[in-house]
Order: C-alpha cells, then sequence, then structure tokens
C-alpha cells in the first residue's frame, strides 16, 4: 500500500558524486542525485522494516556545476583479512593505493519527495505514523547514520523545505541510469536501470515501475524478528513515549 502523503526533505553539500557505473576506472558522477541516493538518504533518517520509501522526484535547486579531483585510493575491497595500506612493494611503489581522478558536483542542493510504502497494511502502525516520525526527526536533526552525498566522504545537511525552493529550468539529457540495485528472493544483486532519463525543468521524475519492481527486492525487507529489528523496535518505543511527552 501506497501512502498518498508525500513527505519533502532539503539535502545540501559542498560536494557529491553519484558514481555512474558504466564508467569503471575513474569516477565520474552523474548530473544530480539517483533515486538510490534519495533512498538511502531517508533510510538514513528513518528506517524501519515495516515500511520502504517510495521515491517520486528529485528537485534540482542549484546548478549543476563539475569539477575534477586526484585523491589517494585503494585498489582493492575490503575483505576479511585486513589491507596493510602502507604497504611497499619491491619497486617501491604502494601495493594497494593509487591516484585516481574523479569528476565531482560541486555546491549541490536537492528536494527529495517520496511516500511510505508498506507490502502489507497493519492498522496499528499506519502509514502516516511513519510520516509523521520522519518529519519530526529531520526537525530535530536526528538519523540513525549521517545521510551522505554519493560517497561517504561528502557529508550531507537534511531540514525541512521552507516553501519557497524553486527547482532550476535547465533540462539536461542522461540517457541511461542507474536506479538502485535489486536483489532477488535469493539475494543475489543486479543492477536496475531506467531509460531515455533527462531532467526537465530542474526535476526529476522517478519512474513507477521500476518503484514497483523495488518494492519487492529482499534487501528492503529484512525478517521481523531478527535481532536488529529488535534493537529497532526497542528505541521506537522508547521514541513513540517521547512523542507523547
Amino acid at each position: 500500500m501506497l501512502d498518498n502523503e508525500i513527505v519533502r526533505i532539503k539535502v545540501s553539500g559542498e560536494f557529491a558524486c553519484f558514481t555512474r557505473p558504466d564508467l569503471k576506472v575513474e569516477r565520474m558522477t552523474y548530473p544530480c542525485m539517483t533515486p538510490s541516493a534519495a533512498r538511502g538518504v531517508l533510510d538514513s533518517i528513518l528506517w524501519k522494516p515495516e515500511f520502504q520509501w517510495w521515491t517520486h522526484r528529485i528537485l534540482i535547486l542549484k546548478p549543476v556545476s563539475f569539477f575534477s579531483v586526484k585523491r589517494n585510493e585503494l585498489k582493492n575491497k575490503q575483505s576479511e583479512k585486513p589491507i596493510e595500506i602502507d604497504l611497499i612493494g619491491k619497486d617501491g611503489k604502494p601495493v594497494h593505493r593509487a591516484q585516481r581522478h574523479s569528476i565531482v558536483l560541486r555546491d549541490v542542493e536537492y528536494i527529495i519527495e517520496a511516500s511510505v510504502y508498506q507490502k502489507k497494511f497493519d492498522p496499528a502502525n499506519p502509514p502516516k505514523k511513519y510520516a509523521e516520525m520522519f518529519k519530526r526527526r529531520v526537525k530535530k536533526g536526528q538519523c540513525w547514520r549521517r545521510p551522505y552525498l554519493g560517497t561517504r566522504e561528502f557529508a550531507a545537511e537534511f531540514s525541512i523545505p521552507d516553501g519557497s525552493e524553486q527547482p532550476i529550468s535547465d533540462t539536461i539529457p542522461i540517457g541511461s541510469m542507474l536506479f538502485d540495485i535489486f536483489y532477488d528472493e535469493k539475494g543475489n544483486p543486479s543492477p536496475l536501470f531506467f531509460y531515455d532519463v533527462a531532467v526537465v525543468n530542474g526535476i526529476l521524475e522517478c519512474p513507477q515501475a521500476e518503484n514497483e519492481k523495488m518494492m519487492q527486492a529482499t534487501h528492503l525487507r529484512p525478517d521481523m524478528d531478527n535481532e536488529v529489528s529488535a534493537v529497532i523496535y526497542s528505541y521506537n518505543l522508547s521514541e513513540e513515549k517521547e512523542a507523547i511527552l
């Protein structure tokens, strides 16, 4: 069940990088926030196993500005065996480190419009409850983890829009864009793209078909009786009691 109420949150930051997966070695950002990044921001503020976030639109409030930066990065992914970052090879060069260029965004600001989606309606916990809880947490500046804009180095500020914000008037063709990562019933991941994408008058529309498919992803619906859920339930009760007081 998709809630009719649309919640709006404004996010901004000095830098952002929403990496295109079709460019492997050097990071190249999309010109705007992706739906998966928007969901990540929403989940950072309020995540519960009882519902999922359905992203409607992303409004771009500031002109798109790119710049290039060279950073020291690791060649390998972290695994069970720790990476010795400062290890030097026989040729005198770092084994696990490399310098890479990244094309990132500078001085970004967006408004995310989303709704609460429940696979099964629960009268005791209606979507309205979670929408109000989300707005309350945004006003207080509360979050499970610090939201970020594409990569963890680029932290995001968030607030409730004051109603005066207007999207830019630009139209930006993008082509294909990563919508999110879909996990099937066996937990196997696969990228979900949408095509013929364009920012029109500063607004990126998130298609209904892709949203509906993501509502079936297994990684968004953890077991209700697991340890993480138990901790969240306990926190929810204390938060609701605080709201009543």
